[in-house]
């Protein structure tokens, strides 16, 4: 049985900025998960919805996807370690914590825990 509200729900459009680096690896489909602190406005994303994403650094850059997973973990060493590296753009485990470390306190994680919003693009 196909869940109704699930269809009628109104899917919500998320914007999230990215360095040229990370945007260029979503363009390209090498990035296939986005990891963020699961705060409150990360909170608000579901399966289904559209994320644009903006080059941070020239903003005319932007690109579309569709949120198909939500991978919810206490840190980003636990995502990381759970799932390949190269779906997130980097090239090892420890390579990506130290790109992320450098945004997100361990207490911030600790106390949010961490999503990896998995998408394909449209």
């Amino acid at each position: 049985m196909v869940d109704k509200w699930y269809n009628h729900r109104h899917m919500n459009t998320h914007q999230l900025q990215l360095a040229t680096i990370p945007f260029d690896a979503i363009t390209s489909g090498a990035k296939t998960i986005e990891s963020r602190l699961y705060d409150e406005k990360r909170q608000t994303i579901e399966i289904g919805d559209t994320i644009v994403f903006t080059n941070r650094e020239n903003t005319d850059q932007t690109v579309s996807a569709k949120v198909i997973g939500l991978l919810r973990y206490e840190t980003f060493h636990d995502l990381f370690s759970h799932n390949d590296p190269a779906k997130f753009g980097g090239e090892s485990v420890e390579w990506l914590e130290n790109q992320i470390n450098e945004f997100y306190s361990v207490d911030q994680q600790k106390e949010n825990g961490v999503i990896g919003i998995e998408f394909v693009l449209l």
